[in-house]
């Protein structure tokens, strides 16, 4: 059997472009929100500076359960971020403040492709929060 070498190359490259998007997408996550925003269940809750992802992605599935209207919330929210915007418990906002503006850190491009990530993996299936849906206000500036 003969092997069709420009048809071999591009789908090699299909498949290595593909697999980098994502890899693109969680490095650009390391790089840029991992500073404050951890993956996993933190360990030590005295030492975190930033609600872990997985609470955040819940909470924004919570309002936002549509993928397009979540990237367009996060993108939106993480350049310009506001308490009348803020989906999360009012007491994650009086334990960590405010999240800062990411404007000049992140571009609109790199935070639409880890919006996008974000929304396929997290929070991980079966996760629970802290206080395991009861009683949490839903809906946007709660």
């Amino acid at each position: 059997m003969k092997i069709n070498i420009p048809l071999w190359v591009g789908v090699m490259i299909s498949l290595s472009i593909s697999t980098f998007a994502t890899d693109t997408a969680e490095t650009l996550f390391d790089a840029k929100c991992a500073v404050c925003h951890t993956k996993t269940r933190p360990t030590d809750m005295n030492n975190i500076v930033a609600p872990a992802i997985m609470g955040v992605m819940r909470h924004i599935k919570m309002s936002y359960p549509q993928k397009e209207d979540a990237v367009k919330f996060m993108v939106d929210y993480v350049l310009e971020p506001s308490k009348s915007k803020a989906i999360c418990m009012p007491q994650k906002i009086e334990r960590f403040g405010l999240m800062p503006s990411q404007k000049g850190n992140v571009s609109k491009e790199e935070l639409t492709k880890i919006s996008n990530w974000l929304y396929d993996n997290y929070p991980p299936a079966g996760f629970r929060g802290m206080g395991h849906g009861k009683g949490m206000m839903q809906g946007k500036g709660r």
